[in-house]
This record gives structure tokens, C-alpha cells and sequence, in this order.
């Protein structure tokens, strides 16, 4: 079945979101291989060089590794995963933040609501 994908950015960039996802939340394990190029283009409904562009930029930010011609890896770096959980995570806040000034939230009722929905 195709991926679902929004208007609001490159594709690529959103295949890549997800595996990094994936592999942040351990679905991927470390030192997992990765579909081929191929298999992911035909599961996400996609052009096999839209894969390619996203497994370069994950291979970029040190999240998967090429191993030749057995495929692509997850990275079992370890200080790469949690750098790019702490930039993701910085990313998501981020956005938080600008969203809850947008709508003229102030800090307090924001700690209120999360702690509310923590529970």
C-alpha cells in the first residue's frame, strides 16, 4: 500500500523522517539491514531515485551505512542515533514553542497542559 505524504515537503525528505523514526524508536535495530531501493520505492509508491535521495541523506547524517553490495545498514554508532534523537527531539520542541506563542499560550497554561496530558 502507498505511503501517505504531504504537500509541505520534498518526499525524499519524508521517507527519510520515518526511517530515521523508525530507527529512533528501535523498530530498526541497530546494525538491521534496510529494504533495497527497490522494494521501498514499490512499498511507498514512489520513484526508486526518490529512495535513493532519502537513504543519501540518512547515509549523510551517519544513520545508515552502505555496506557494499549487501545493502544499506542501520548504523550501530550508537552517539550517531542519539544525536539525531537530540535533534529531532530539538526540532519537535521547536516547533512547539512557535505554535503555543501563535496562539498566545502562556507558559504556564503550556505546563499545564503537559503535564495534563502525561498523565
Amino acid at each position: 500500500m502507498a505511503w501517505n505524504f504531504s504537500a509541505d515537503r520534498p518526499v525524499y525528505i519524508q521517507i527519510a523522517d520515518r526511517i530515521k523514526k523508525l530507527v529512533l524508536s528501535g523498530e530498526y535495530p541497530a546494525g538491521e539491514q534496510l529494504m533495497t531501493v527497490r522494494q521501498l520505492a514499490l512499498e511507498a509508491a514512489v520513484n526508486p531515485n526518490t529512495v535513493q535521495r532519502a537513504f543519501l541523506e540518512l547515509e549523510d547524517e551517519g544513520i545508515i551505512v552502505p555496506k557494499g553490495t549487501t545493502g544499506r545498514f542501520v548504523t550501530e554508532d550508537k552517539t550517531a542515533i542519539e544525536a539525531c534523537r537530540e535533534k529531532m527531539a530539538q526540532q519537535i520542541v521547536k516547533n512547539f514553542v512557535r505554535e503555543m506563542r501563535e496562539l498566545s499560550v502562556d507558559p504556564e497554561q503550556v505546563i499545564k497542559l503537559m503535564k495534563e496530558e502525561s498523565l
